[in-house]
């Protein structure tokens, strides 16, 4: 079951990469508009924000999470589509609104899909599935853009989107076939607080009429962000990831930036990317063959160190050699400080909003990356270094508030740790 999750995880996750990028050389080759490429870019993932809370709780309320997450899977391959049969035939302005629509199911790729992991690993081979799993985002990262460039290269700009559909629709019988839910979900949160059960039964009692299931759903979701608010690992993650993110979004910017700078050539910003991902896929599986893990909220706060000097040594490269080093530096912490924070939210969610925990997680990550992107356009254009600096203070900021007020979790209350 493990390898089939991995599978579609990969597929699913090349594709989710993937799908930025295809639009913005599918919005080039039909219109020749930058404003319109970019737009359709930023209609994608500005939506995350909304749809990710929403997204977690229809997943924890489902008996077949799987299939839910079969149906975004082909919604989002749909949406794409859709967007691109409409280039040059409708109005701009409606093709950003579909592209709106399916970035609202953009965390179900990312967090919703990592969420089920406990269900196909169970507790025992959680460690290592969880370094797996942050694998998938690191070959993601590798091959999404690289299949990108190579299919746009061969001449075939429009061709990219319906491949990237493709990779989302080769994910679906993975999903399709992950584990259903056993237990009702106020069971499965343990000994977390009387208030579970008494949501699940409002929502029973009130299913006749919609006006109660929305007060269920609103209960829920309320319910969902008090976890992350009151549990002070999960904050503290959450926030410190979010924050690394913005930064990390000026890396990415930055880096075609830089290979220009010091080679004349943008496409080497690419390498420098690929370079990130690799060493980041290579501290993961070193982690996935070493074994457990026992201090995952410290192992966060040193990737995101690590990541941090990464780019503070990218700023004051000056060869192109001297820039990969970097990159390979900021791979190391990026690669490990993901897994570490799957492993703090699997450690620290109650089984009945887990679902919740991670699509919320990762809707706030996606939408500080695109806040961190707009940031980095004009320290970029004004010099990759700064940018970069910019990135590494970024970091920085992440590890205080990851470090602020944390005590070792072994000596917490069992009751403050998922109630498990």
């Amino acid at each position: 079951m493990l390898y089939r999750y991995m599978a579609g995880a990969v597929a699913a996750r090349t594709g989710d990469e993937m799908s930025g990028p295809a639009l913005l050389v599918a919005g080039l080759a039909v219109t020749g508009s930058p404003l319109t490429a970019s737009w359709l870019l930023a209609g994608l993932t500005v939506s995350a924000a909304a749809g990710g809370p929403l997204l977690g709780v229809l997943l924890d309320r489902a008996r077949r999470p799987g299939r839910l997450l079969a149906c975004c899977l082909l919604g989002y391959a749909t949406g794409l589509l859709l967007v691109l049969y409409g280039l040059g035939r409708v109005p701009d302005a409606a093709l950003i609104g579909v592209a709106v629509a399916a970035g609202l199911l953009g965390p179900a790729l990312t967090g919703g899909w990592t969420a089920q992991l406990p269900r196909v690993a169970g507790p025992e081979r959680l460690s290592r599935a969880n370094a797996l799993d942050s694998m998938s985002y690191n070959v993601a990262g590798l091959a999404g853009p690289a299949v990108v460039g190579l299919v746009a290269s061969a001449g075939a700009g429009t061709m990219t989107v319906p491949v990237c559909a493709g990779l989302l629709v080769a994910a679906l019988p993975a999903a399709w076939s992950l584990p259903s839910v056993r237990a009702r979900p106020a069971a499965a949160g343990g000994g977390q607080s009387g208030g579970g059960q008494s949501i699940g039964a409002a929502g029973g009692d009130q299913s006749g009429g919609a006006a109660g299931r929305g007060r269920a759903l609103r209960a829920e979701l309320v319910e969902g962000f008090a976890v992350i608010w009151r549990n002070a690992p999960l904050r503290r993650a959450t926030a410190g990831s979010a924050i690394s993110c913005c930064g990390l979004a000026m890396l990415v910017v930055s880096a075609p930036v830089l290979g220009a700078e010091l080679t004349g050539e943008s496409g080497h910003g690419a390498l420098l990317l690929a370079v990130t991902a690799a060493s980041g896929l290579a501290a993961n599986a070193v982690i996935a063959a070493w074994g457990r893990v026992r201090r995952w909220d410290r192992a966060l706060i040193w990737g995101t160190a690590v990541l941090g000097a990464g780019m503070a040594l990218a700023a004051g490269a000056g060869a192109f050699w001297a820039a990969v080093l970097a990159a390979a530096v900021a791979g190391a912490g990026e690669g490990p400080q993901l897994t570490a924070l799957f492993s703090v939210r699997h450690r620290e969610a109650p089984a009945r909003l887990r679902s919740q925990v991670f699509t919320t997680g990762a809707s706030l990550k996606i939408t500080s990356f695109a806040i961190g992107s707009a940031l980095a356009g004009p320290l970029a254009a004004y010099s990759a270094s700064s940018a970069l600096l910019a990135g590494a203070v970024l970091q920085a900021a992440a590890v205080a508030v990851l470090t602020a007020g944390r005590r070792d979790p072994a000596q917490a209350p069992r009751s403050a740790r998922g109630g498990r």
